[in-house]
């Protein structure tokens, strides 16, 4: 089993048995977009409590299959189970970063950082980069994904289009 069959299955067992397997079931034939749906909704619809890391797991996963916009007002109205939190979703709070830079003098300049997951503990955060289109909005898939320092203009790391989970990885092991 991959890593990632095994979170699946761990996400998908928060839900009773027959929505659990239905969620599973859904990885087994591809469809992980209506997959994290289900999840998602079960998750609502039963109350279940999760962490503020699960609901950043559940994000990850929703960006890596294009689903992230569809299931982000649900999942910031999931039930916070209080535990103590290491990551916060923070998707939503309308705040953007126009440029910034890094240390190594990674430029990106004429894109957009959207705060996305940000550690408690260190107060550093992982972001999306998006070009603005010629219409004015951003655009819909990320270039790339940034772990800024605690003030959000000083990027740590950087990371290609489609590394949402090892960008991700990387700010739960800073966290420790």
């Amino acid at each position: 089993m991959t890593d990632d069959t095994v979170t699946w299955n761990r996400l998908a067992g928060l839900l009773p048995e027959t929505e659990a397997q239905e969620v599973e079931d859904c990885w087994a034939i591809g469809e992980q977009e209506a997959g994290l749906g289900l999840l998602v909704s079960g998750i609502l619809g039963h109350q279940v409590p999760i962490s503020q890391t699960v609901k950043a797991q559940i994000s990850v996963l929703a960006e890596t299959w294009g689903e992230r916009e569809a299931l982000t007002r649900q999942l910031l109205q999931c039930q916070d189970d209080g535990t103590p939190r290491l990551v916060r979703l923070i998707e939503g709070d309308g705040s953007t970063v126009p440029e910034a830079a890094g240390e190594d003098g990674q430029d990106l300049a004429g894109l957009v950082l959207v705060p996305w997951i940000a550690c408690t503990r260190s107060g550093r955060v992982l972001m999306r980069a998006h070009a603005r289109e010629g219409w004015g909005g951003l655009s819909y898939l990320a270039r790339y994904y940034v772990i800024t320092a605690p003030d959000r203009a000083t990027v740590l790391q950087l990371f290609p289009a489609g590394f949402a989970r090892p960008a991700f990885a990387t700010l739960l092991r800073l966290a420790h």
